[in-house]
């Protein structure tokens, strides 16, 4: 026994001496506000970030189930330009509240949905990201495939040892490792940090995705008959064909929407989170879209047949008979869509699980070990299963937005039209009865209920999609899902907080600037607000009628 709790000990986090805990279920170093030294992220980070994260096989092929749904190249295009900037949108609303407060999405739920009711949503987007870290981590297996076959030939004929029941052969399961392994270290490194990779691959993974595209349209001598190719539905099936694909685009930004602030709190300035994601998105991602509708579309002349969308696909093809000059340039390619799903599953899955476990369990988790926690299951589940079934498995995956699109709805509601922008940093971070986030019991049945709401809205919806019979009116409905979804959840989460009112709200746009003291404007120290809820050398009351003094000078209501 005493054994076994001297390694539970060695493996608790380093945390601030005298914390009850309560208090060590709710923080820790990653957890906290973000210190002004870390806060090292500039416009052009955030440029460089959404840059390097649009440059994927998703983003690629993002224009190819537009255009088997009837619409031309041109009007999947506009569709992806307005669709990703609506998502922009979304993310820089969100953003804001890390932006300011430098707190991160676990920690920013909990002003809506409590401080115990926010592990729930925390959850949800935890086992999201293990999922897609370990699918995407199999597709970055892929490109490592064609790197390897571009320098050693004989690698596409590696003998297979794995059973045909395990579902991978040798070849496959190798690559994926190898992407996996060389995934680790890039783990190590902190948020504050990462921006050095993004800036590597916003300028080495466009520059192999132009170069693929010159090429493309070289051997195919010309734009391909895609670009040539009219919309093939009229009509109302038109609208329906467009509104799916602007929700396509929505769904696949589902995630990044609610899990902004893991990144936004790094900013030096709000402004720098805002304007930056604002237009960088729906460019970088239009951009990326057209380079594979064009060329998906020259595939069709140089191959003949039908498009090919995926890029290693067609890059597999170009392996076929090539030289050593072209084997050495799609080796470069390669490395660059390596380097870009490498990006992406950092960003959009590894930091956002580290960061999410952590608020699961503080005492031994940090952003560190989440992540490497995030790349064990992603090994370890096997992804080469679910890829395998793929039309399943990505209307699953389609169809969860409709969970996340219910919780952006509450937390942009609570922040935006209830809060009015104020938070009380302290208290997000107190499971204490005096804490204005605990709510009932830590749980805020105002934020449930309406979570709820904007699921049911689309669950009949969604039966469909999978195969069901549903009324058709159920189906229209599930179509504009994750807009009805968040629609829903909003005003009800709105309708419910008139009746029943909250604690700690504004009635003027008010947010709190927490590096200053109210009273001196001095520096403050955003570690002592969260340990004693005053900021350095406040010689005022105590804690309860700190808040209180603070939230009457601040035109609020308690």
């Amino acid at each position: 026994m005493p054994e076994i709790k001297y390694w539970i000990k060695r493996l608790e986090v380093e945390s601030e001496p005298g914390l009850t805990n309560t208090q060590l279920m709710l923080t820790n170093h990653d957890l906290r506000p973000v210190e002004p030294d870390r806060r090292v992220w500039r416009w052009y980070n955030f440029v460089a970030f959404w840059v390097a994260d649009s440059l994927n096989i998703n983003t690629w092929m993002i224009s190819s189930s537009m255009i088997v749904d009837g619409l031309s190249w041109w009007q999947s295009w506009l569709c992806v330009w307005f669709g990703y900037f609506i998502a922009a949108c979304f993310v820089c609303l969100t953003g804001r509240i890390g932006a300011v407060y430098h707190v991160s999405f676990p920690v920013a739920c909990r002003s809506s949905f409590g401080v115990w009711g926010s592990l729930w949503p925390v959850l949800n987007r935890t086992v999201m990201a293990v999922i897609w870290y370990g699918v995407q981590g199999y597709i970055g297996g892929q490109c490592v495939t064609l790197m390897l076959r571009a320098i050693w030939p004989s690698y596409n004929n590696l003998p297979n040892g794995i059973p045909e029941s395990a579902g991978v052969d040798t070849k496959n399961f190798l690559s994926f490792f190898l992407f996996w392994l060389f995934s680790l270290p890039a783990l190590w490194f902190p948020v504050h940090k990462l921006r050095h990779l993004f800036t590597v691959k916003s300028i080495y993974s466009p520059i192999a995705a132009i170069a693929f595209f010159g090429w493309a349209i070289s051997r195919a001598n010309g734009l391909g008959p895609i670009v040539h190719q009219s919309h093939t539905v009229h009509g109302s099936t038109l609208a329906w064909a467009v509104v799916k694909a602007l929700m396509s685009c929505l769904g696949n930004f589902a995630t990044l929407i609610v899990n902004d602030p893991d990144f936004s709190r790094f900013a030096t300035k709000p402004k720098d989170a805002l304007w930056a994601q604002l237009f960088t998105i729906p460019i970088g991602f239009g951009i990326t879209s057209f380079i594979g509708i064009i060329a998906s579309s020259s595939s069709s002349v140089i191959f003949g047949g039908g498009a090919i969308w995926n890029p290693l696909d067609l890059l597999g093809r170009f392996l076929e008979g090539a030289s050593s000059a072209e084997r050495f340039g799609i080796f470069i390619i390669s490395l660059g869509f390596a380097l870009a799903q490498l990006g992406t599953n950092i960003s959009a899955n590894s930091v956002s699980a580290g960061t999410d476990m952590t608020a699961l369990l503080p005492r031994y988790i940090n952003i560190r070990r989440g992540s490497y926690i995030c790349a064990a299951i992603g090994l370890a589940m096997c992804p080469w299963n679910l890829v395998s079934s793929s039309n399943q498995f990505t209307t699953y995956l389609s169809a969860y937005s409709i969970f996340l699109s219910s919780i952006a709805g509450v937390m942009i509601c609570d922040y935006y039209l209830v809060r009015r922008g104020y938070l009380i940093i302290k208290d997000l971070y107190s499971g204490e009865k005096d804490s204005v986030y605990r709510f009932s019991y830590g749980f805020s049945w105002q934020a449930y209920a309406s979570y709820i709401a904007g699921i049911l809205v689309n669950i009949v919806g969604f039966a469909g999609a999978v195969g069901r019979d549903v009324p058709v009116g159920a189906q229209y409905i599930y179509n504009v899902n994750y807009f009805s979804g968040f629609i829903v959840a909003l005003v009800m989460y709105y309708t419910l907080t008139r009746f029943f009112p909250l604690e700690a709200t504004s009635d003027t746009w008010h947010e709190v600037d927490t590096d200053l003291d109210i009273q001196t404007g001095q520096d403050v120290d955003v570690d002592d607000i969260h340990t004693t809820g005053k900021p350095v050398g406040y010689e005022g009351p105590e804690s309860g009628d700190y808040k209180s003094a603070k939230t009457r000078s601040a035109g609020v209501t308690v």
